[in-house]
């Protein structure tokens, strides 16, 4: 019987097809943590210095204009602790947006309402069209790739950013971190700026149009975040960020309720993480997120690898929301059983744009992840 190799310092494992270890059985993604850590989380003094520089320079810019920033609220935990701090302690006038996809839980309905109310800030919801959406869907499961989550986080990042362009917001205020969020194999989850993904998988497996879907090419990118001057400021990497404090606070002054999983808050993402990638790849997301927790010092090994230990939903949850999505996409048993035993595919089984966004990685990487400026 074949044992799978386990990192010495966080729990990632040979489960992702990328890892190796050095000599001292410290996986790669460890490595690759330290050094990202070093360069985008500035939580010193010198950090704490440009931030209050930045947070000046945006109220300047925003004085004569009714919102001074943008932010996206799902109602999990990192947004609406965006929300809370830029509201809270620095007293910016964001206008929030919330992507509904049709798969919102109850409760996440109940905890963006909750935080707008509780902050006084102003929220636009943007619905999706639901037979087109759930034809991108139903596209992306067909495809047998592990990301089926890309048309959702494509569409928030494509939403705000055109949203801040048509509104002169320069500032779009991000909940994406290091500390929690950065130790994820790209065999897992390839990334959601591919847009000639999405339009390659639909074509092939779609029979809706695509009409009104949000979507940006990667010119499109560099156009708002490069020429238009769009900011894309990653705060939570510019504070001091406990995922456990963070939630309590919300709960002690907001009125949050948690979810019991990182991007639950929709019956998708939690079938998506609970049931879809266990099942059919043998993928639990939840080793990245509790290895960045470890690497961060948030949590022990040990704590990890206990967590890890347990299910990732009780079965009856699993059960309903299997059925659910089945019935919700309009798929029969059959057809659902035929894709989850099909054989696994790849985004690179596709047509995609992974050659051009890593010919072009250095300016990607200014256009998503905008450097604070100052002086």
């Amino acid at each position: 019987m074949n044992t799978v190799k386990v990192c010495s310092r966080c729990i990632m494992d040979e489960t992702a097809k990328e890892i190796t270890f050095d000599n001292d059985g410290v996986c790669n993604f460890c490595h690759n943590y330290d050094n990202v850590l070093v360069n985008d989380v500035h939580t010193d003094k010198g950090g704490e210095e440009k931030l209050e520089k930045l947070i000046e320079e945006i109220k300047r810019k925003g004085k004569n204009s009714r919102y001074d920033c943008l932010i996206g609220l799902s109602g999990g935990v990192d947004s609406s602790y965006v929300a809370y701090v830029i509201k809270k302690k620095y007293g910016l006038r964001a206008f929030a947006i919330h992507l509904d996809n049709g798969w919102n839980t109850e409760l996440a309905v109940a905890n963006v309402e909750q935080i707008v109310k509780r902050l006084d800030i102003d929220l636009d919801t943007y619905v999706l069209d639901w037979k087109e959406f759930r034809d991108i869907q139903t596209s992306f499961i067909k495809s047998s790739i592990s990301n089926i989550e890309i048309p959702t986080d494509h569409a928030i990042w494509a939403l705000l950013i055109k949203t801040a362009a048509k509104m002169k917001i320069p500032y779009i205020i991000a909940g994406n971190n290091v500390v929690t969020e950065s130790i994820m194999p790209e065999s897992w989850l390839y990334g959601s700026k591919d847009s000639k993904l999405i339009k390659s998988l639909h074509k092939q497996f779609g029979k809706v149009k695509m009409k009104t879907y949000p979507s940006l090419s990667t010119l499109d990118y560099i156009d708002y975040l490069l020429i238009r001057g769009i900011r894309w400021v990653p705060i939570l990497n510019y504070i001091p960020y406990n995922k456990a404090e963070a939630k309590q606070t919300l709960i002690d002054e907001l009125g949050w309720q948690d979810y019991g999983g990182k991007h639950y808050e929709s019956i998708f993402t939690r079938f998506f993480h609970a049931f879809y990638l266990p099942v059919k790849f043998g993928y639990d997301l939840r080793k990245s997120y509790l290895s960045a927790l470890v690497c961060s010092g948030q949590i022990s090994r040990d704590e990890a690898l206990a967590e890890i230990s347990k299910p990732p939903a009780p079965k009856e949850m699993l059960d309903q929301d299997r059925d659910y999505v089945i019935k919700k996409l309009g798929l029969s048993e059959d057809e659902f059983e035929r894709i989850m035993k099909s054989p696994n595919k790849t985004y690179a089984d596709y047509p995609n744009n992974e050659g051009l966004w890593k010919r072009f990685h250095g300016v990607i990487r200014i256009a998503r992840n905008y450097i604070i400026r100052v002086g």
